[in-house]
């Protein structure tokens, strides 16, 4: 295991759970009434609850954010969302990707962000997305974003199969987004910076080769992710923001037996990513903004749980000041919104601003557009 040297600019890595996870049934109210007379079927017992104070509990599949939490490094941002939640996979996702409610935005927040970290788009890898495609969320024009599919192949790919893997991203960036924005953006972008994979997969071709730890990661996805996001990051290559994404939140049906595995794959990987980085001399200066693109519904519908409001995300690291921040949404089905749903407390661009200034030292407001309530999560 080798040590790297301290990288004294601030990353940030960025999961994104996919499908709108259950914040309730994540951070518990196991002592309040109004959750267990709303949750028939699809409720956490009190044996299945790790208390973190009189009213509020972690689901005991996500045991290893208990420890996390109990560290000082897991922020609990609860009620995060925005006004008229919209409750469309695509188009609620979309709205968190590019800070736009009220019309389809055509630029990613964090692409906006690169763009502010690397001025003159110098370095390919200052943004990577693990994953095929690339999200919405780092998509602008002119702003050079890597993605990485399969770290491991990287280094052992011929160059014949590294233009495949480019154009499969590229058509996969295009299936996505083509409909969504227009052809002419996406050619816009396409044209202009491209993902530009023949570049980033030659800088990191050794990355994997030269990394070994002590931490065994789990066999899922979300922890695969996560172990090449440290090892690109222990490998000291300039990049500024991470992107992983976890699938599976869509839980209308069959919840009770797949959001425990959700929550057990997801604690156990960013639990195993911080233990990493920390082995390695390299977790003084990575924050993890996880979120989804919004809660469930207060009522369960007997074998899962609708889209709804109000939902929660979290912050994760060596220098985040751990607890609660904003507050629970009343569970008082009085001050449900729409008569159904949790009402946000804490607007998720304030969040975004948050890490963009506290964290990256970047001007948030021509991002985020606007000024919104931010929050105080980390030491320095």
């Amino acid at each position: 295991m080798v040590t790297v040297s301290p990288n004294t600019e601030k990353t940030l890595v960025v999961i994104q759970l996919t499908g709108g996870n259950d914040f309730m049934n994540t951070i518990v109210p196991y002592t309040n009434g109004h959750y267990f007379d709303a949750r028939k079927k699809i409720v956490i017992s009190q044996d299945n609850v790790l208390p973190i104070n009189d009213t509020l509990a972690i689901n005991k599949n996500a045991h290893s954010f208990k420890r996390l939490y109990d560290e000082g490094k897991m922020a609990v941002i609860q009620g995060i969302g925005y006004p008229n939640s919209n409750r469309s996979h695509f188009r609620g996702m979309d709205i968190w990707h590019t800070c736009e409610p009220d019309k389809v935005g055509s630029e990613g927040w964090l692409g906006l962000a690169i763009k502010e970290l690397d001025v003159r788009s110098e370095n390919v890898l200052t943004g990577v997305n693990i994953g095929e495609g690339l999200p919405r969320a780092m998509t602008v024009a002119g702003v050079p974003v890597t993605s990485v599919g399969d770290l491991e192949g990287y280094g052992v790919m011929k160059k014949i199969e590294q233009e495949k893997l480019r154009d499969k991203a590229l058509q996969a960036f295009k299936d996505i987004y083509g409909q969504a924005i227009g052809t002419g953006p996406v050619a816009e972008y396409i044209g202009n910076t491209g993902l530009d994979v023949l570049k980033g997969a030659d800088m990191l071709s050794n990355v994997a080769s030269n990394y070994s730890s002590n931490v065994e990661y789990g066999d899922n996805a979300i922890a695969k992710s996560l172990r090449d996001v440290a090892r690109i990051h222990i490998a000291n290559l300039g990049t500024r923001i991470f992107y992983a994404n976890h699938g599976g939140y869509d839980t209308h049906a069959n919840e009770m037996p797949t959001h425990p595995k959700l929550m057990s794959d997801l604690s156990g990987a960013i639990s195993d990513f911080l233990d990493d980085l920390e082995e390695h001399g390299a977790s003084d200066n990575v924050a993890v903004l996880v979120f989804t693109e919004f809660g469930r519904r207060m009522r369960d519908n007997g074998s899962g749980t609708d889209h709804g409001s109000g939902g929660g995300a979290f912050i994760f690291g060596k220098n985040v000041k751990g607890g609660l921040y904003s507050e629970y949404p009343s569970l008082d089905p009085s001050d449900w919104e729409h008569g159904e749903d949790l009402k946000h407390t804490i607007d998720f661009r304030g969040i975004y601003a948050t890490m963009l200034e506290q964290w990256l030292q970047v001007d948030a407001r021509p991002i985020v557009k606007g000024d919104f309530e931010q929050i105080k999560p980390f030491h320095n």
